[in-house]
């Protein structure tokens, strides 16, 4: 399965993906979902429409919003920004970041910056989010967003068996590098794509993809005082993905460790 994810054409099923969530077809929306929620388990007692008929389309409930009483934040300086698993965590040494059994990738190839030196002897924090997840992206801090990225890439799958297979995969993937300053330094969260994953989008800036594209695009914000507060949205994924978040020396020490299940909101420093 992961050899085949050499061949087919990672853009266009996730472009297809794009299309088939948006469908407005009552009949096909509700038995797609269905199906969805009972071989994914998922909670909707959680979400603020609790019945499959009540959503418009498929990427209407998989970007579903949650009731306010079921993610408090919690009282720590930096908290888990999705639904999600820890894929991996732990310190950045000689720029190097863990990925899996055998496998690193640079923080400059991750954020397609060679003179990227800010997080030597930081953290990192790789969280996974499945198919049944809430799929938006919080504020795991408090920060004033600086400048984002869009890197284009390939489209692989982020399981275990694709992580463990494809050298370097979340710097070859197509993602989103989003920094922040804080009280603690310049902070990055990345968005990583993945197949299937038809759309990124945030708050300030919309849907980024698709379009995919083949050149990288930069946004400054640095002159537009954005602000977020932790727990705010910052942007979210169609189906499932991983978000990266990296701090610098100095930051709040994560307590994770891989296979760690986090909700959006639970306390990591």
């Amino acid at each position: 399965m992961v050899f085949l994810q050499y061949l087919i054409p990672q853009h266009l099923l996730s472009n297809l993906m794009h299309r088939f969530a948006r469908i407005e077809i009552v009949w096909l929306k509700n038995a797609f979902l269905r199906w969805f929620v009972k071989k994914y388990g998922v909670n909707l007692a959680e979400a603020e429409r609790e019945k499959i008929e009540d959503y418009c389309h498929i990427n209407d409930f998989f970007t579903r919003s949650l009731k306010s009483s079921v993610r408090a934040i919690a009282d720590t300086v930096i908290v888990s920004p999705v639904d999600g698993i820890v894929s991996q965590a732990g310190d950045i040494k000689s720029s190097q970041i863990f990925q899996a059994k055998g496998h690193y990738y640079s923080v400059e190839q991750l954020l397609a910056d060679e003179s990227s030196t800010q997080f030597e002897g930081g953290q990192f924090a790789t969280i996974y989010l499945s198919p049944k997840d809430y799929h938006r992206i919080h504020m795991p801090f408090d920060g004033q967003l600086k400048s984002m990225k869009y890197i284009p890439g390939d489209l692989f799958s982020v399981n275990q068996k694709t992580l463990e297979a494809v050298d370097g995969l979340f710097a070859r993937n197509e993602r989103l590098v989003c920094c922040f300053d804080t009280v603690f330094g310049e902070v990055t969260v990345v968005l990583v794509g993945a197949i299937f994953v038809g759309s990124m989008e945030t708050v300030w800036q919309g849907q980024v993809t698709p379009p995919y594209e083949k050149v990288v695009r930069s946004y400054d914000y640095s002159d537009k005082a954005f602000s977020l507060s932790k727990g705010d949205e910052l942007g979210r994924f169609n189906m499932g993905s991983t978000v990266i978040i990296l701090l610098p020396e100095g930051a709040p020490m994560l307590n994770l460790h891989a296979g760690h299940i986090l909700k959006m909101g639970q306390g990591l420093s």
